[in-house]
């Protein structure tokens, strides 16, 4: 029978559960067993996807299709484990299921359909569809706060979950926060208090707590926690903040012992742990012999999780380039406004990610213009490939009014257009060109290099793409497309000729970097802008 471990959050939010199950699923992975991990979101959203990443941060998609919860990247990072839509469950998601068999009039038999036991029910089937015999452990993240009203029918759940599979079969973990207060330069314990009495009113005892702190956590007040919460004194682990990066978080949870807590709550056959690879990981990124800046040019800087993704591969890209990778963060508009000299002299590579609507457009074109007149290293995601296409047609094909539907559905000259199969979608939710598809690329190019493979699948998410119209215009003047669809009619990759390194995709490969296998685009990008900032790169003249 496979092991269940349920991972709830309390006293505040943003504490971090989806890193911890990530790393609780990486440490198992290391001792040899087999893990799958899932996430529950309260809110009514059926998923994120149609939601402002001011509101939410970034739409992770999966090789499926399923646009879910970022933290859902943070699993594919740090484990091996298979992710599907099975792995992210709204509120909406499940309320939409109980009510859609309400209405065919089968399932309920007539009876009076309720939260308890037919929404818990749902939700227990949400949890039991990723067991089979190639699992060991389930490993299940609560979204949102104990205390919060949306959250309850999931607590409920896991509360009875335990009654059917046997409480020796599942481990409750709450992560919780310990402030400290500087005026009485002291931690409290209160608040975890508190959420752990909530908890318990539910029916849920917590095996283990994990404890935020800024501040290491006294023997004394880990025997208070203990007390006061109905746990072993050894079950408080101590969780301080990390100064340098996320990817120290499993080795501090392997100092305070949670692995073999774990191993031992569960009754786990498992072998010793090996994180030497980890480790090694730790040192290129505690002990880089390089440093080398990056802009990233976007719409959605000021949340810094909008491009969660993104900033994550490119610290993958510095640890396999041994590369400290400084990254400065740019709202496109402040492109416009100041100048792009003013905003981005000195950087050693520009990236533009992907995003929607007119806002920033301007100064992210301005931005690519910048990088590709001064031989900058430029890559460009998703919109920042369709802005580097709408910028070179008005820079050196001289269509000066080129645009994007999108954006000016008047444009004489659409050099991006709207999907044939978008032109009749009216929801919003789930239907842009989604998940993993496959692409050809061309020989001798910059993304056969890095990949060193002829055929590449790679994620998508989007509705506009390069208008085929165009195509050959701009590859005779030197903008290339060598990444291309099997049939040939969607672009998949543009390359910039007599550029130092200029490359832009339609799809998201940052989606498919983890620490320990760096994606190959955002290598070779940092190894390119590396490679600038130790020698000096000519201008490229402004002309084809």
């Amino acid at each position: 029978m496979a092991k269940h471990i349920f991972v709830t959050g309390g006293v505040v939010s943003s504490l971090g559960k989806g890193l911890t199950c990530a790393s609780i699923g990486m440490l198992l992975e290391h001792r040899g067993l087999r893990v799958r991990l899932q996430k529950f979101d309260p809110y009514l959203n059926v998923d994120p996807g149609t939601m402002s990443p001011y509101q939410h941060g970034e739409v992770y998609v999966l090789d499926d299709g399923s646009e879910t919860d970022l933290d859902l990247g943070h699993y594919e990072r740090f484990t091996n484990a298979p992710l599907t839509r099975d792995c992210n469950y709204t509120t909406g998601k499940i309320y939409q299921t109980v009510i859609n068999k309400e209405r065919d009039g089968k399932h309920y038999e007539g009876r009076t359909v309720q939260v308890i036991p037919h929404v818990t029910d749902e939700i227990k089937a949400a949890v039991k569809c990723l067991v089979s015999d190639e699992v060991d452990v389930v490993i299940t993240e609560i979204g949102g706060t104990v205390g919060d009203i949306e959250g309850l029918p999931f607590l409920e759940a896991i509360r009875q979950f335990a009654l059917d599979v046997g409480r020796e079969n599942c481990l409750y973990i709450h992560l919780t926060l310990v402030p400290y207060l500087k005026a009485a330069a002291e931690l409290k314990t209160k608040p975890t208090q508190h959420s752990v009495g909530a908890l318990r009113q539910i029916g849920i005892q917590p095996d283990i707590l994990i404890c935020r702190t800024e501040h290491p956590i006294s023997q004394d007040d880990k025997d208070k926690i203990a007390l006061f919460c109905n746990i072993e004194p050894r079950a408080v682990i101590e969780e301080r903040d990390k100064e340098y990066s996320i990817y120290e978080v499993p080795l501090s949870l392997v100092r305070n012992g949670l692995d073999d807590l774990i191993v031992r709550r569960l009754n786990l056959r498992a072998g010793p742990l090996d994180i030497s690879d980890w480790r090694e990981l730790l040192d290129r990124v505690l002990k880089p012999d390089h440093e080398t800046t990056i802009a990233v040019v976007g719409k959605y800087i000021k949340h810094r999780d909008a491009y969660k993704s993104v900033y994550e591969s490119l610290e993958h890209a510095g640890i396999a380039n041994r590369t400290r990778v400084v990254v400065r963060r740019i709202e496109a508009e402040e492109v416009g406004e100041r100048g792009a000299e003013s905003v981005l002299g000195g950087v050693d590579g520009i990236l533009v990610p992907g995003g929607f609507g007119m806002r920033g457009i301007e100064g992210k074109i301005e931005a690519i213009r910048y990088a590709r007149t001064r031989g900058i290293p430029f890559f460009g995601i998703c919109l920042g490939m369709q802005c580097a296409a709408i910028e070179f047609a008005r820079s050196l094909l001289e269509l000066d009014d080129a645009n994007s539907t999108e954006f000016d559905q008047t444009t004489q000259h659409p050099v991006i257009s709207l999907m044939d199969d978008q032109s009749l979608v009216r929801n919003r939710g789930g239907t842009m060109r989604l998940g993993s598809w496959p692409c050809n690329l061309a020989p001798e190019s910059l993304a056969r290099k890095a990949y060193e493979s002829a055929l590449i699948h790679e994620r998508h998410r989007h509705r506009y793409e390069f208008n085929n119209a165009y195509r050959k215009l701009f590859e005779s003047h030197g903008f290339v497309a060598t990444g291309v669809s099997p049939d040939g009619s969607l672009v998949e990759i543009i390359e910039l000729h007599g550029h130092p390194w200029f490359l832009a995709v339609q799809f998201h490969p940052e989606f498919k970097s983890k620490p320990t296998r760096s994606h190959p685009l955002f290598r070779d990008f940092v190894a390119a802008a590396l490679n600038r900032r130790e020698r000096s790169v000519p201008e490229v003249e402004d002309h084809a």
